[in-house]
C-alpha cells in the first residue's frame, strides 16, 4: 500500500468498459468503497460499485440496458454483458431527520464532495481505471494502522446514519481492526440513536459482526459503547458468553442458539425474543429446535428417536453448538444413527393411508393417522421391517384395522 497505484484484478478489469464509456463521454468515473478497500488489503473482491460525475439521466443515455434501482438517490443499475453494476452520481446529502436516510440529495460533479459523506475513511477511497488511488481523508494510512475512523466529525456521521455505529463494530470484527478513540467515544455518546433504526437492518449488521473472523473484537466494542442496550432483548451475560467462545461461528443458527444457551432468557421467552428480531418463521423454527435439542442433550445421550424427529442437519447443528460451548458432543454418532434409520420420514413407509383404506369400510379419520403413527413407530423400533407385506401382517395380527372387508 506504499504506492498510490495498484494492479487491477479481474473483477475490476471486467468493469473497465463501463468506466471507460463514462470517461469517453467526458465524465469522471471511479471504483469506490469496499472494493477499493479490499483490493488494498489484498482481500478477495467479489463486486464493485462505481461513482461518477454523470447525472442519472446522463448515465441512462450512455448505456442501452439500465434499471432504476435507486434513481432518486442517484443510483442506476447498468447491465453490461453478463454483469451488472450500480453506478451512483456524486452527491451531497441534506439533513437526516430519521437518523438513517437523507431528506434529500444534491447531485454534484466533485469526487471529494461525494467521498465526504461516506462513513469511514477506509471506505472513502476511490480508484480510477488505471489503478490510481484517490484518497482525500487518509484512508490508506488508516488501513495501514488497522484503524476504523469516521470521515470528518464522528458526531455528524452518526447523526446522519445511526446504523454506521453498528457497522463500525462489524468492520472491527471482519477486518480485525481497532476503532479510533474519537469514533468510539462518539458511538458511546450517540448509542441511543440506534433505536431509530429498523430491526431488520440492525439484525443484518449484528449477524455479520458475529460471523467475522475477529467477532470478539467487534463484540467488545458493541458492549463497551452500550450499543447492545438498544437492540431487542440482548443481555450482557449472553453476549459475554459469546465472547468466551473461541472458535468462529459458521452460520446464524449457531449464533442465536449459542446466545440463548448463555443468556438469562427462560425457554418460554425464546420465541418472543426471536420474533422481536424479525427473523423468518423458518429461522425461528430451526433455532428453537436446535436450542431445545441442545438443552435435552445436556442431560441425555444422543437417541435415534430425536435424530429422526429433528433430522440430520439440525441434529449435527446441535452437536456443533455443544462443541462451541465446550460440552460433550459426538457428530460421528449422529451420522451413524442417522444412516442406520430404517426410514427418514412417514412418507418413506412402505404402506400408505390409501393402502389402509382399501382394507376397510371406514372413512378416513383420526384412526387412520393414529394407525400410521403406530406403524411408523414399529418400523423405527425395528419391531417390523419397512415392507408392505410385513407391515400388513403386523397390522392384521394386532387387529388394528376396524371393520375389515
Amino acid at each position: 500500500m506504499a504506492n498510490n497505484r495498484i494492479e487491477l484484478d479481474n473483477v475490476f478489469i471486467e468493469a473497465l468498459p463501463v468506466l471507460n464509456k463514462l470517461n469517453s463521454a467526458g465524465f469522471e468515473a471511479y471504483f469506490v468503497g469496499g472494493s477499493v478497500r479490499d483490493a488494498l488489503l489484498n482481500h478477495e473482491v467479489n463486486d464493485v460499485d462505481i461513482a461518477t460525475s454523470a447525472f442519472p439521466n446522463e448515465v441512462k443515455k450512455l448505456f442501452k440496458k439500465t434499471i432504476d434501482v435507486g434513481i432518486e438517490h442517484g443510483t442506476v443499475l447498468v447491465l453490461s454483458g453478463e454483469h451488472s453494476y450500480e453506478i451512483t452520481t456524486f452527491r451531497t446529502e441534506s439533513t437526516y431527520q430519521d437518523f438513517r436516510r437523507p431528506d434529500s440529495v444534491t447531485f454534484v460533479r466533485s469526487l471529494k464532495e461525494d467521498l465526504k459523506r461516506r462513513d469511514f475513511t477506509i471506505n472513502a477511497l476511490a480508484m480510477d481505471g488505471d489503478g490510481v488511488i484517490h484518497d482525500y481523508f487518509n484512508g490508506k494510512e488508516d488501513l495501514n494502522s488497522r484503524l476504523i475512523k469516521a470521515v470528518g466529525i464522528p458526531d455528524e456521521r452518526f447523526n446522519e446514519d445511526a446504523l454506521r455505529m453498528l457497522r463500525a463494530t462489524r468492520f472491527a470484527a471482519q477486518l480485525d481492526f481497532e476503532i479510533d478513540r474519537h469514533t468510539t467515544e462518539a458511538i458511546k455518546k450517540h448509542a441511543a440513536l440506534l433505536s431509530h433504526i429498523a430491526i431488520e437492518r440492525i439484525q443484518i449488521e449484528f449477524i455479520k459482526m458475529l460471523l467475522g473472523k475477529s467477532k470478539n473484537k467487534g463484540l467488545l466494542y458493541f458492549i463497551k459503547t452500550n450499543l447492545y442496550a438498544y437492540c431487542p432483548g440482548l443481555d450482557k451475560q449472553g453476549l459475554e458468553g459469546l465472547i468466551s467462545i473461541e472458535k468462529p461461528f459458521e452460520n446464524e443458527i449457531q449464533i442465536w442458539v449459542s446466545y440463548l444457551m448463555c443468556s438469562t432468557l427462560m425457554p418460554t421467552e425464546v420465541r418472543g425474543f426471536l420474533r422481536s428480531w424479525k427473523l423468518s418463521n423458518k429461522n425461528i423454527q430451526d433455532i428453537e429446535t436446535v436450542y431445545m435439542t441442545a438443552h435435552e442433550r445436556l442431560h441425555k445421550q444422543i437417541s435415534k428417536e430425536t435424530i429422526y424427529k429433528v433430522g440430520k442437519r439440525l441434529s449435527l447443528e446441535t452437536e456443533n453448538v455443544l462443541a462451541l460451548l465446550k460440552y460433550d458432543f459426538n457428530r460421528r454418532l449422529v451420522e451413524k444413527f442417522y444412516n442406520d434409520l430404517p426410514i427418514y420420514s412417514k412418507k418413506d413407509l412402505a404402506i400408505s393411508g390409501k393402502d389402509l383404506l382399501k382394507l376397510t369400510d371406514q372413512k378416513a379419520g383420526i384412526w387412520l393417522g393414529d394407525l400410521l403413527d403406530r406403524v411408523e413407530q414399529a418400523v423405527l423400533d425395528q419391531e417390523i421391517e419397512n415392507d408392505y407385506s410385513q407391515i400388513l401382517k403386523w397390522i392384521t395380527a394386532n387387529q388394528l384395522i376396524p371393520k375389515q372387508k
